[in-house]
């Protein structure tokens, strides 16, 4: 295994160097009407119009764990214990000596979401060859992003079980795992990956602001998935339509009231300015949010006193939900969970905790892990700890505000 940095901008390859630029003008037109199934032919040519050898795409599946290729005659790879999971856990390319040549892995990501890797190989490896490797990489990435919004066949590839119909209809309302922006990131990891029914998130990114929630709805059942999908579709409709996060909670009571009367969900809405920190939530029902501030929790720093959960606004709450307000401090992380994440026990009853919840995300960030990559890990602690049957849903978002990275 071979470390790689960026290489000098202008580093030669000499004749190899050149390329065909009709070809491959050619092959990225054609990219924008190729079907899913055909993008591994077609990064192949790519690369050998870029002096390239081959190029093969793997994405990681749902629950992080396999890097499973496109082309359905090659083996999944694991994600812990390869090189190219080495690339997908670090986001950073890796490369390794083959019998002709050398194999590039390339982390495959659009913009802070991680999809997988591209292996490149090479007859040798240069700068020139490494910044091409680099470009075919962040192509595919994008053309990978906008087609499996539509494609089925890309849905199944990234599949290992059979999933449930609640966790079909949960699944096509969430959105990417990590979002985020120079300023802040959002992650979110959500378990069992093919039985979820009630638990659920929601991340977005408008101009500077951060929007964050997340939702555990009363019961297990189909019910339980719409209740949260009607809930995800209020929020959004009212954000994109300008409203605040006061509008926000009280779209989703009212859309419940109305189309759900006998179900509810508790839940944790935020708003974070990433201009300048100032964070705003609502509580209604759920645990509080936690702040990590150099690696240790801020006890009660995001208490705040009850409130109902959504949907039951009309009968138990104020006119108005209460929103709170605080401003972090550059590197803070606040984490939002479902109480599926604390109370999962082991085979003796052992609940896995708040504490060791909150010690893992340190433990991990001080390592220098990246947030994703941190829940990754945390989600399998805790399915180890239950011996991959959780009783109850599991749903972390972790994000951070970062303002020194602009």
């Amino acid at each position: 295994m071979i470390p790689v940095s960026d290489p000098p901008p202008h580093t030669s390859a000499g004749p190899d160097a050149a390329v065909d630029e009709s070809q491959l003008e050619e092959l990225i037109t054609e990219a924008q009407t190729a079907l899913p199934f055909e993008l591994s032919a077609l990064a192949n040519r790519c690369a050998s119009a870029l002096g390239l050898d081959t190029a093969l795409i793997y994405l990681v599946d749902l629950q992080q764990r396999l890097l499973i290729p496109l082309d359905e005659a090659l083996e999944p790879l694991p994600v812990d214990g390869s090189l190219a999971g080495w690339a997908y856990r670090t986001v950073s390319p890796r490369v390794a000596d083959a019998d002709d040549g050398v194999i590039v892995w390339m982390p495959l990501v659009d913009g802070a979401e991680r999809l997988g890797v591209l292996a490149v190989r090479a007859v040798s490896l240069d700068g020139v060859r490494m910044r091409r490797s680099r470009m075919l990489a962040h192509l595919f990435a994008m053309l990978i992003t906008s087609k499996r919004a539509y494609s089925d066949w890309l849905a199944a590839r990234i599949r290992t079980a059979t999933m449930r119909l609640p966790a079909e209809m949960l699944r096509a309302f969430l959105p990417p795992r990590t979002v985020g922006s120079s300023r802040c990131v959002s992650t979110a990891v959500l378990e069992p990956a093919y039985d979820v029914a009630g638990d659920a998130f929601d991340h977005s990114v408008v101009k500077n602001v951060l929007h964050t929630m997340i939702l555990d709805s009363m019961g297990h059942d189909l019910a339980s998935g719409l209740t949260t999908s009607v809930a995800m579709a209020a929020a959004r409709n009212t954000r994109r339509g300008g409203g605040d996060l006061a509008d926000v909670v009280n779209s989703v009571d009212q859309a419940l009231a109305r189309w759900l009367p006998d179900h509810f969900c508790t839940g944790v809405l935020c708003r974070l300015d990433a201009e300048t920190g100032v964070l705003h939530w609502v509580n209604c029902g759920h645990p509080p949010p936690l702040l990590i501030r150099a690696e240790r929790v801020l006890d009660g720093a995001l208490d705040s006193p009850p409130q109902p959960p959504i949907g039951l606004a009309g009968q138990l709450a104020p006119a108005a939900r209460q929103v709170h307000e605080t401003t972090l401090k550059p590197g803070d992380h606040v984490l939002l969970y479902t109480d599926g994440v604390v109370e999962a026990r082991d085979a003796d009853g052992q609940e896995f905790g708040l504490d060791r919840f909150t010690d893992f995300i340190i433990r991990s960030s001080a390592a220098g892990q990246r947030p994703a990559e941190v829940l990754r890990l945390l989600i399998h602690a805790i399915l180890d700890h239950q011996r991959n049957q959780l009783r109850d849903d599991a749903t972390i978002l972790l994000f951070d505000w970062h303002p020194q990275h602009q």
